[in-house]
């Protein structure tokens, strides 16, 4: 019986032996012939056979890798080995025990959901994200233990993941055994987490995963976040449920064979694309229909949301957003921001959290989640032991949405402790962790739209921004584009709001039509996302004066801002061009990019104590407080002199309402706002002095 499987099994190897060596590609090369040739060279250990060949070439065999994998890979090793013996003899010797054919191109593909118990000890192929990834571990595939007496070798048997050592040594039964490295093989193995894509999941379901084992040159090929295309072998293993109780339950796993990427992946060269949404020829067509049309931008405002009544500046601004700008590379390694943040602020109603979902509904990679209850792990990434004991790196939400958009809402419910963690997504780019002896740095290149709720319920037009939103400075700067959204009462336009909304319950199907299908308006944003315009001589004139005019900040009325807010309308005059589907940045989208940031300054940046624009308010520190500080101290240093006297209460409130600048109450807030600071102190009562 042995002898005769042997048989068929070398029967087999003759026959994939015979495929390897003697298929021809469309130019007539003999391609695996050739790579197994080159595998010396370049120091591979696997080899790659794409399905779709070996169908073609022998399709009665082909089915066989689907029902007997195990068999047919087994097989394959072989065959390929045989061919390097006869070419490369010494090279097939160092790799005998650790050589893998792979399979590429499989046909059968499954989702995670379809995988049952049906499915066990088949080749299958599955698309999923990756979610957790483990440390390395070397994984035994075979132990010896040399004797202590006589030093005769003697081999442990291994059952699944249990390692069972000999009791004594064949030679002369002697009980003490040292392991022996030497005689042993060890290969990689690593554990990760498949998880559905968020695009796939259907409306109210939990995601469904796959834990999936990696072994050799697959190991450390996908980190969390990457969205994967893995082949694998379907394996069962038993549950444990309590130390040393076996219980008639098992679980799924899969034994992985092969991993392509799905779209644009971290180091490679095309690393915007996002494949998950196929565009045929007649779907190119309409686009490039679309994008020719002279009214193309207004119909593309006017498609997004189109439930949502006005706020055409709003739902641009998120459009520019889900286009995104160019990820510039530069010379000495480090990168600019192609990405747009955007951040909504306002009264309840007003229809923000609805945009948030759109956005995240027809973006080509799209994650939506509220702040509520979301913590720092949640968001980026973090470090856990698994219940194997394994050191797990597990990916957050802006990892997994990784050259996508992230829509957050309720930005101001999320603990400062774990808001902290976005400062370095949003400039950097990257999530960085370091926890349990992992440090690991991944990406995290998405684009964050926000939305937040004021302090006291409602907008309070006579504070500044910072005081209505409990956010810190630096992660406001951090956004291109503030938006803020006020519901006031105006005859006309609640008419219109109103009619609109009842006509929407009215007439479902008709009522709220986008001017563009919203397939096809997804996969025209995702084309869009492909092209790279550069910077045409007008829109890099148009935006420096507008920049330099902006720096004036001595000149009254003007505002100061800095590099950053230089960067941000780059990255928006890019963007409308890119929504546009042009290949240069003309003197229109530097325009218009210059029209958003003036929106945003007229209602974001607009100084309630001067009613002038200016950017400090955003910073924290508007014109008007700066200057009044500075004249505060004047006025001090004026009444204490040289030798830095005391200078009595009644006396510096005088004289500051006499600057005509203070009121009587702002000047004695504005000397307990200096005791606090710690710049002046009270000698004795009623007597101030310069710390």
């Amino acid at each position: 019986m042995a002898e005769q499987q042997q048989a068929t099994s070398a029967a087999l190897a003759d026959n994939l032996k015979e495929f390897l060596q003697a298929f021809k590609d469309r130019e007539g090369n003999y391609r695996y012939f050739d790579r197994i040739n080159n595998m010396m060279a370049s120091g591979a250990q696997s080899l790659v056979v794409d399905y779709i060949d070996f169908d073609s070439y022998n399709p009665d065999l082909a089915k066989q890798l689907t029902h007997k994998p195990d068999e047919m890979l087994g097989a394959f090793n072989e065959a390929a080995l045989a061919i390097l013996r006869e070419i490369h003899h010494d090279y097939e010797q160092e790799i005998h025990d650790r050589i893998k054919v792979r399979i590429g191109n499989y046909t059968v593909q499954k989702g995670l959901r379809d995988i049952n118990a049906d499915l066990i000890d088949k080749l299958v192929s599955v698309s999923g994200m990756v979610v957790r990834s483990s440390e390395v571990k070397p994984l035994a595939k075979k132990v010896a233990y040399k004797c202590t007496n006589c030093n005769a070798v003697t081999e442990a048997t291994l059952k699944g993941l249990v390692l069972k050592k000999p009791s004594k040594c064949i030679a002369c039964g002697e009980k003490e055994l040292d392991m022996d490295p030497e005689n042993s093989i060890f290969i990689d193995f690593q554990m990760v987490r498949l998880q559905e894509l968020p695009e796939d999941l259907p409306a109210g379901q939990l995601p469904h995963y796959v834990e999936v084992t990696v072994m050799g040159d697959l190991v450390d090929q996908c980190r969390p976040g990457d969205r994967i295309m893995l082949t694998g072998i379907i394996r069962i293993e038993q549950e444990q449920m309590a130390p040393q109780a076996k219980t008639s339950l098992f679980r799924l796993r899969m034994e992985g064979n092969n991993i392509e990427y799905l779209g644009g992946r971290a180091g490679s060269k095309d690393t915007r694309t996002v494949e998950r949404i196929a565009i045929s020829t007649e779907d190119e067509r309409q686009i490039q229909t679309i994008g020719s049309k002279p009214d193309a931008y207004e119909k593309l405002v006017a498609s997004f949301a189109p439930h949502i009544y006005g706020q055409e500046v709003i739902k641009e601004s998120i459009l520019l957003l889900i286009v995104g700008s160019v990820t510039k590379k530069l010379e000495d390694g480090s990168t600019r921001r192609g990405d747009i943040n955007v951040l909504l602020v306002g009264d309840p109603g007003t229809a923000k959290s609805e945009m948030l979902k759109f956005a995240a509904k027809i973006a080509p990679r799209g994650l939506y989640t509220s702040g509520r209850g979301s913590t720092a792990a949640g968001l980026t990434a973090a470090v856990i032991r698994d219940k194997s004991g394994i050191m797990m790196l597990e990916a957050g939400a802006v990892v997994l949405g990784d050259q996508g958009l992230v829509c957050i809402d309720e930005f101001d419910k999320i603990k400062p402790e774990d808001r902290s963690a976005l400062h370095e997504v949003m400039e950097q780019q990257t999530c960085s962790v370091a926890k349990g002896g992992i440090v690991a740095t991944l990406n995290a290149r998405t684009s964050i739209l926000s939305a937040a709720n004021p302090m006291y319920g409602k907008y309070d037009p006579y504070k500044n921004i910072t005081e209505n939103v409990n956010l810190p400075v630096p992660l406001l700067t951090r956004f291109d584009l503030i938006f803020i959204v006020r519901d006031i009462p105006e005859k006309d336009k609640d008419n219109l709001i109103a009619s609109h909304i009842l006509e929407i319950h009215k007439d479902v199907t008709h009522a709220a039509k986008p001017a563009i299908d919203i397939d096809l308006f997804s996969k025209y944003l995702t084309y869009a996302k492909r092209i790279e315009p550069g910077l045409t001589s007008e829109a890099i004139d148009i935006i420096r004066s507008y920049y330099m005019d902006m720096r004036k900040a001595e000149s009254e009325g003007m505002i100061t801002v800095t590099p950053r807010q230089l960067e941000g309308l780059v990255r928006l005059a890019t963007a409308r061009a890119r929504l546009l589907l042009k290949d240069r940045v003309d003197a229109d989208d530097a325009k218009r990019a210059i029209y958003l940031v003036d929106q945003m300054l007229k209602t974001a940046g607009v100084d309630v104590n001067t009613g002038k624009m200016d950017v400090g308010v955003l910073y924290g520190k508007p014109q008007s407080e700066v200057s009044k500080q500075k004249l505060f101290m004047e006025v001090f240093n004026g009444l204490s002199g040289p030798d830095n006297n005391e200078v009595e209460d009644k006396n510096l409130v005088a004289e500051l309402v006499k600057t005509g600048r203070f009121t009587d109450e702002e000047a004695r807030s504005q000397i307990s706002k200096f005791n606090r600071e710690g710049r002046i102190y009270e000698r004795r009562p009623g007597f101030w002095a310069k710390a």
